[in-house]
């Protein structure tokens, strides 16, 4: 849409020099895109979102050359959300905003998977939002949105009307694969919400500055 042609790509640059160390064509038409780093084995999964078609997971590892191998997980219907801290699992909310699953890593395996009306809500009403992530190794946050939890607003009153948006945050348990109950997050909006794996999360001030928060 930019007038560029081509496909999407994925560049590996060496970070003392700016060279390329590799780069692969992808099979996608991105509208934006995240990366994560595994902690163990120096991997990247690579989420590419499509807009109303769809977002596409895929991971580098290093090769016996040095160079990175790509490789596409088998779907197209799954946003990544988060990579637990140890790198033994990820997060990702289906592209309808129907559920939440939790998979094993590498493979991607579902470990257990939280519909709507799993949580607690109508799903006619409330749907999964593309937020959240690892609050610890244990605990991950969820977040729902939608008119059936209208008067149920998070925030804490300091984000002047976007604190009037209606979505609820949700702790669950990783480990159990159980909802572990409300979570605080005193944000903002839905997407005010970045957990970062050892117990506190950032949040943003009326000022757009970032606060870091801890229960």
């Amino acid at each position: 849409m930019a007038g560029r042609g081509g496909p999407d790509q994925w560049v590996a640059l060496d970070a003392g020099t700016g060279a390329v160390v590799a780069r692969t064509d992808l099979d996608t038409v991105g509208h934006g895109a995240c990366q994560f780093l595994h902690p163990g084995d120096g991997s990247v999964l690579l989420d590419v979102g499509e807009g109303q078609d769809g977002s596409v997971i895929y991971r580098a590892t290093p090769g016996d050359d040095g160079a990175p191998a790509f490789d596409a997980y088998p779907w197209s219907d799954r946003c990544l959300i988060d990579l637990a801290p140890g790198g033994e699992q990820f997060m990702t909310v289906d592209h309808g905003q129907e559920d939440v699953a939790f998979h094993r890593y590498p493979d991607g395996e579902v470990l257990f998977a939280l519909s709507v009306e799993a949580i607690g809500h109508d799903p006619d009403a409330v749907w999964t939002e593309w937020s959240g992530g690892y609050l610890t190794p244990d605990t991950a946050v969820v977040t729902l949105v939608g008119d059936g939890v209208r008067g149920k607003r998070d925030g804490d009153g300091d984000g002047g009307d976007e604190a009037e948006e209606s979505y609820r945050c949700y702790l669950v348990d990783v480990r159990a694969g159980t909802v572990a109950g409300e979570f605080t997050a005193h944000a903002r909006h839905s997407y005010d919400v970045r957990p970062l794996g050892d117990g506190s999360w950032l949040t943003s001030a009326p000022s757009g500055h970032p606060v870091r928060r801890r229960a």
